[in-house]
C-alpha cells in the first residue's frame, strides 16, 4: 500500500516534498546517468536536519528506501534514484560559517565546494580538496564519497579535513560527532566512520571542516612526451625525491579532446602531458621546479614549459579540468576511478591501453598521477548494444586490472551503484562480512541507500 504523503507534507515547510513526476526527473539521476535509475515516490528538499529527520521517521515508518542527495555531481551512480524510493535532497542546505580563529569552517551538504572555498579565502584561509568538478559539486557529496582533486598529492583528501559532522541515522535520531577540534582522541573514530559511507549509514546535515592557510602562488610546469613509458617513469621520479602541489597526467586522446575545445595550442602529437605545480616558498619552489625539469628532460620529454604567471599556470589546470566535458561531446561516458601504487602506474595505463585495443573501444585516460589515482574514460556509442556490450567489459576488466596490480576499484569517487560487483573481489570476504555488520548495526531495516556500495 502506497503510504499517505499528507503525513510527511504535514511535517514539511511549503513546497519542499515534490511529487510531480515531471518535477521530479531531474533527481533520478547523478552525473553517471545510471540506465538503471528509478522513479521516485517523492522528493524532499530539506531545508534543515529537521526536515532530513521527519523524511528519514517517515520512511522509517513505512519502510521506503532513502537516497541522500547533493549537487548530482555523482559519477558512480551512488545517488541514483530507487524506483517507489524518497530522495532527499539538501541542495538547499547551503550556510557556511568560517571562524579564522579556530581556522574552521561549518558548512551545511548542499553548499558548494567553491563556495566554501570563497567564504575560506575572505579570511586569507584555504580548503584543500579540489576535485575537478569543485564549481558545481556539493561539500556533503565530498564528504559522502571521500572525495580527492588535483592537489591531493600534496594536501590529502577531504577525510584529512573533517573534523565533526552532524548526522541523521536511520530512525531519525540526530547525533553529533567530533567538533573544532584539531586532536581528539576520545572514543572510537565515527565521524571517519561516515566520510565515504555513501549516504548507506546516515545522513549528513553539517560539516566541520579544517582550513589551512591561503595556498602560496604556484609555479606551474608542462612537459609532453612522445612516449607513454617515459611520462610514468618520470611521474615515478618526481614522487620519489619530492611532493609537488600537483601532479597531473593527460594521455594523447584527453590531450586532443581538450584541444578539440579549447584551441590553446596542446600539441595533439604527444602521447603524453604532465602538468605539475609548486607551491613552495620563491627560492625552494624555483628549486623544485627545475629539479622536475631536469627529470622530465632526462626522460626524453618532447617539450618542458614553466610559468610563475598566475593566469597562464592556471590555463594549463583548467585543461586538465576539462578532459571529462570535453569526452562528453564525443559520446555517452564510462568513468572508472581506479588507482594503484605509483610505481604499478605505468603498468595500469598500458594495461588500459591493451583492454582498449582488445575491445576495440576508445578510453582516455587521466590521472592524478603522483598518487596512482587514474581516470579510464570510456567513450562509447550509447544507441548501439554491441559496443556498448563492449565498453562495459572493458569497465570491467580495467578495475580488474587495478585489483591485480595491488590497487582499488576506487580512489575517490566512490562504489555506488555502477562498481558494487567488483566490491567483493577487492576487500575479501572476511572485510565485505565487517562491512555488512557494519551496515547492519546502523541501518537493521536496510533503508539508507539501499543498493549502493554494498
Amino acid at each position: 500500500m502506497t503510504p499517505d504523503l499528507a503525513e510527511l507534507a504535514a511535517e514539511l515547510p511549503d513546497g519542499a516534498l515534490l511529487t510531480d513526476p515531471d518535477r521530479m526527473a531531474g533527481y533520478r539521476w547523478d552525473r553517471a546517468n545510471d540506465p538503471a535509475a528509478g522513479v521516485p515516490l517523492a522528493v524532499v528538499r530539506a531545508t534543515s536536519a529537521a526536515d532530513v529527520q521527519a523524511a528519514v521517521r517517515f520512511a522509517s515508518r513505512h519502510g521506503l528506501a532513502v537516497v541522500p542527495r547533493g549537487a548530482g555531481s555523482g559519477l558512480s551512480g551512488g545517488a541514483s534514484a530507487l524506483s517507489g524510493c524518497l530522495v532527499v535532497s539538501l541542495e538547499r542546505m547551503r550556510a557556511i560559517d568560517v571562524d579564522p580563529a579556530t581556522r574552521i569552517a561549518v558548512a551545511e551538504p548542499g553548499a558548494l565546494n567553491a563556495e566554501v572555498k570563497a567564504a575560506a579565502a575572505e579570511h586569507g584561509l584555504w580548503y584543500p580538496p579540489d576535485p575537478s568538478s569543485y564549481e558545481i559539486c556539493s561539500i556533503g557529496g565530498n564528504v559522502a564519497t571521500n572525495a580527492g582533486g588535483l592537489c591531493c598529492v600534496k594536501y590529502g583528501v577531504t577525510s584529512d579535513y573533517v573534523l565533526g559532522m552532524t548526522v541523521v541515522l536511520a530512525d531519525g535520531t540526530l547525533v553529533e560527532l567530533g567538533g573544532p577540534r584539531l586532536k581528539d582522541a576520545a572514543g572510537l573514530s565515527l565521524t571517519k566512520l561516515f566520510v565515504g559511507s555513501e549516504g548507506t549509514l546516515g545522513i549528513i546535515t553539517r560539516v566541520v571542516l579544517r582550513l589551512v592557510p591561503a595556498q602560496r602562488p604556484p609555479c606551474t610546469l608542462v612537459a609532453t612526451f612522445a612516449s607513454l613509458d617515459d611520462a610514468t617513469r618520470t611521474v615515478l621520479d618526481i614522487t620519489r625525491t619530492m611532493r609537488p602541489a600537483m601532479l597531473e597526467l593527460m594521455d594523447r586522446t584527453s590531450i586532443n579532446a581538450v584541444e578539440d575545445v579549447t584551441k590553446m595550442g596542446l600539441d595533439r602529437t604527444a602521447e603524453a602531458m604532465l602538468v605539475v605545480q609548486s607551491d613552495e616558498p620563491a627560492t625552494h619552489g624555483v628549486a623544485e621546479i627545475t629539479e622536475v625539469t631536469a627529470l622530465c628532460q632526462a626522460n626524453r620529454s618532447t617539450e618542458v614549459f614553466s610559468t610563475d604567471d598566475a593566469d597562464t599556470g592556471e590555463a594549463f589546470v583548467l585543461a586538465r579540468r576539462m578532459v571529462i566535458p570535453s569526452l562528453e561531446r564525443q559520446g555517452s561516458l564510462l568513468l572508472e576511478d581506479v588507482g594503484v601504487p605509483v610505481p604499478e602506474l605505468g603498468a595500469l595505463v598500458r594495461g588500459i591501453e591493451a583492454i582498449a585495443a582488445e575491445h576495440v573501444i576508445t578510453v582516455a585516460v587521466v590521472a592524478h598521477a603522483g598518487d596512482g589515482n587514474t581516470h579510464p574514460l570510456i567513450v562509447f556509442d550509447a544507441s548501439d548494444p554491441d559496443e556498448t556490450a563492449r565498453a562495459q567489459a572493458a569497465y570491467g576488466q580495467i578495475m580488474d586490472l587495478a585489483i591485480g596490480l595491488g590497487g582499488t576499484i576506487t580512489g575517490e569517487h566512490g562504489v555506488g551503484r555502477l562498481k558494487k560487483e567488483w566490491l567483493p573481489a577487492y576487500l575479501g570476504p572476511e572485510v565485505m562480512d565487517l562491512n555488512r555488520r557494519v551496515k547492519a548495526a546502523l541501518d537493521p531495516q536496510g533503508i539508507l541507500n539501499p543498493g549502493a556500495v554494498l
